[in-house]
């Protein structure tokens, strides 16, 4: 009976414990480069994303090519010239919710998140920190957020023939969908 007992409530632990990560596999990124010349914009809607609700874990990994450009050429010479995707297929971000302790996972609302963590674009890996919310709705939680990066401190090169038509800093939006994981 103790036996029965034990594992009854170490499955129901075990269901707990599942119960608060939370995991996405159609996130999505979209970049945005303004300049009077040029204005560039490209969209990745396959982006996986796990966040543990617990520890404020927070993981996400997208392969460079499935960002879509509304212009093919423009497509083609970001995974050819600038991220060299059959190289260097993926990026990812890797990192925690630092003010764990100010978002209800169960309790709906919009809740502002913090995050720190370690973002790798083009091989090269980088500290950064972002601001954005997340809203608990249900059994789903909607995850998003903006921040900017510099294709030169990724090692991305842009030839001067082109370099005014591209930004310095690159917006970069995240929205993400997440449901519990069973």
């Amino acid at each position: 009976m103790k036996k029965i007992l034990f594992i009854i409530l170490s499955f129901g632990l075990f269901q707990i414990t599942c119960a608060q990560k939370y995991i996405s596999k159609t996130g999505h990124i979209w970049i945005y480069s303004y300049t009077p010349v040029e204005v560039i914009e490209a969209h990745n809607r396959q982006v996986v994303s796990i966040l543990d609700a617990t520890t404020g874990d927070l993981q996400f990994t997208l392969l460079v090519k499935s960002f879509e450009f509304k212009i093919a050429l423009m497509q083609e010479h970001f995974n050819e010239n600038y991220m060299e995707s059959d190289k260097i297929p993926k990026s990812s971000f890797k990192g925690k919710i630092s003010n764990l302790d100010k978002i209800d996972f169960k309790k709906e609302g919009i809740y502002p998140a913090e995050v720190s963590g370690d973002l790798t674009i083009h091989g090269v890996t980088k500290p950064v920190s972002a601001t954005g919310t997340i809203e608990v709705k249900g059994q789903t939680l909607t995850a998003k957020a903006k921040f900017t990066v510099s294709p030169k401190d990724y090692a991305i090169v842009i030839p001067s023939l082109v370099e005014e038509k591209i930004a310095k800093t690159i917006d970069v939006n995240v929205d993400v969908p997440y449901t519990i994981n069973p």
